[in-house]
This record gives structure tokens, sequence and C-alpha cells, in this order.
């Protein structure tokens, strides 16, 4: 049996695919249909330049459709990936926590431990528990108000 670039693009496509089972994000697997598409124009026997220019505009038109339109309807209900600072839990209320490992106190949002700074004093020492109202991202520090304080 003779190799080919037909039996490039599916082993391509065979491994992007099996890929995809490790991420679950649907860019490989787009990905591995843009080089199963381009396995087809191999095998009609264009040239490998046009090939190129196939799989670069299979992966430009699918990639899109499967990351805006196909990905959202496999996610889990409740789920907003990426929304981490962008605003979405200003006002929102937490307790404080301590890490473990040094003692930091920080907050959670969407899992992510975020260590803390009072808005008004500067402090970042927190009992464990204390109920704060998150302000806003300063970097990776969580600017919060006491809960105890009125809001304005």
């Amino acid at each position: 049996m003779e190799w080919s670039l037909t039996h490039f693009w599916l082993i391509l496509a065979l491994a992007l695919g099996l890929a995809e089972l490790a991420n679950g994000i649907f860019l490989l697997l787009a990905l591995a249909v843009a080089a199963a598409l381009t396995a087809a124009l191999a095998f009609v026997g264009m040239s490998f330049e046009w090939q190129l220019v196939g799989m670069g505009v299979f992966s430009g038109l699918l990639v899109p459709i499967a990351i805006r339109w196909i990905r959202p309807r496999f996610s889990p209900k409740g789920v907003a990936y990426g929304t981490t600072g962008t605003g979405v839990e200003q006002g929102l209320r937490y307790r404080t926590l301590k890490r473990d490992f040094d003692g930091a106190t920080g907050i959670k949002v969407n899992g992510d431990f975020y260590r803390l700074k009072d808005e008004k004093t500067g402090a970042t020492d927190f009992p464990e528990g204390t109920d704060v109202i998150f302000k806003k991202f300063d970097g990776t520090t969580a600017i919060v108000q006491t809960a105890t304080h009125k809001e304005q």
C-alpha cells in the first residue's frame, strides 16, 4: 500500500478527533472535520497548495460554528464560561475563607480563590466567615467592602 496525502489528512483527522475526546471544547472536532474534508480534496487530485487553502477555508468556517453554536448546546445549564472579571459578580455577597497552606484570606468566585483587599481601609486580613460585598477586581485581587457598611 502506498501512502498518499489523502492518508495524511485522514490520519490527522483521526488524531484530532481522538484528541477532542480529552478536552471536549469542540475546537479539535471542527479541525478534525476540516481535515477529513481536506482528505476529500486530496482524493480528487487537487495540489497540496489547494489542499492547504481548503484546510484553511474549512477551518475558518467550521471552528466558529463549533464554538459559537454547537458547544453551548452541550454545556451544562447555568455555566457562563469566561464571565469572571467582567463585572457580573459586582455587588454580590460572599463569605471569606482562609486558605490552608498560607492562611491567606479570600473569596471563591466561580470556584476560583481570590485574595481580598478592603475598598476603604486596604485591609487584607478578615476573620473567616466575614460577609463581604464584591466591588471589582484589581488584577487577581478582589476589592471588597464589608457587608456591615452601607452601600452608596
